[in-house]
């Protein structure tokens, strides 16, 4: 990875403490200028690595990105009026949604092999149905937002799983960590706002948002490499 590259990774993480920092202590000004800044710095690194070429599964990517920076925005003035959560949640959706067609684009299988794969999803459901019905009595009004979110977000992470014998396995669990931590870094996002708050949330839910992010991309990156070599 180019030096430039680890620099860009360096201050991705320092932007992520220093979200952390300045939620933790209350400093609203702070988060509002650092947080935006997150996915515009994956972005910038996912571009310096593939040598800013177009390519359409990069850009898939790319807008995945945009959507979640645009749910990121959206969600700092949710203390303002509920639908900036609705509007938020809508980004980040249509963010799982590009990354689900990214990982549908990797690669191909033979339908024996899909059918056998079949019953590795089955965790992924029943995990999701749990989650629903733990926090459907306090979800209000805003009871169908989250369950359709809960199932894009459930199919991308079904999609990322998907890779697993598609793709080189390396980078098939980059995909499947970074899908994993989206879906916990929600979970506890869900179950800190709508069923009870718990110490360390605001950590635990920006640290598993990050790490999510960067091993998707760190996952494009090579995966970039590889049909470019």
């Amino acid at each position: 990875m180019k030096n430039k590259s680890k620099i860009i990774i360096s201050i991705f993480w320092l932007l992520g403490l220093t979200d952390f920092v300045a939620n933790t202590y209350s400093i609203p000004m702070l988060a509002m200028v650092v947080k935006p800044l997150l996915m515009p710095c994956l972005s910038y690194l996912f571009l310096t690595e593939t040598n800013f070429v177009k390519v359409n599964n990069s850009r898939l990517l790319l807008v995945g990105l945009i959507f979640c920076w645009l749910g990121d925005v959206l969600l700092m003035f949710e203390y303002k009026d509920t639908i900036f959560f609705i509007l938020g949640l809508a980004g980040f959706l249509i963010g799982h949604i590009f990354y689900i067609l990214y990982f549908s684009k990797l690669s191909t299988v033979p339908q024996k092999l899909k059918e056998k794969k079949m019953m590795m999803l089955l965790p992924v459901l029943l995990y999701v149905l749990l989650l629903l019905y733990i926090l459907y009595p306090s979800l209000g009004d805003l009871k169908i937002p989250v369950i359709v979110y809960a199932i894009v977000l459930a199919s991308m992470l079904s999609m990322a799983l998907w890779q697993s014998q598609k793709i080189d396995s390396a980078i098939a669990k980059l995909f499947i960590a970074g899908a994993i931590s989206f879906v916990l870094s929600d979970s506890l996002l869900a179950l800190n706002k709508f069923y009870h708050p718990f110490k360390a949330a605001g950590f635990l839910i920006m640290f598993t948002y990050c790490l999510a992010q960067y091993l998707i991309v760190l996952g494009g990156i090579k995966i970039f490499r590889k049909n470019s070599s």
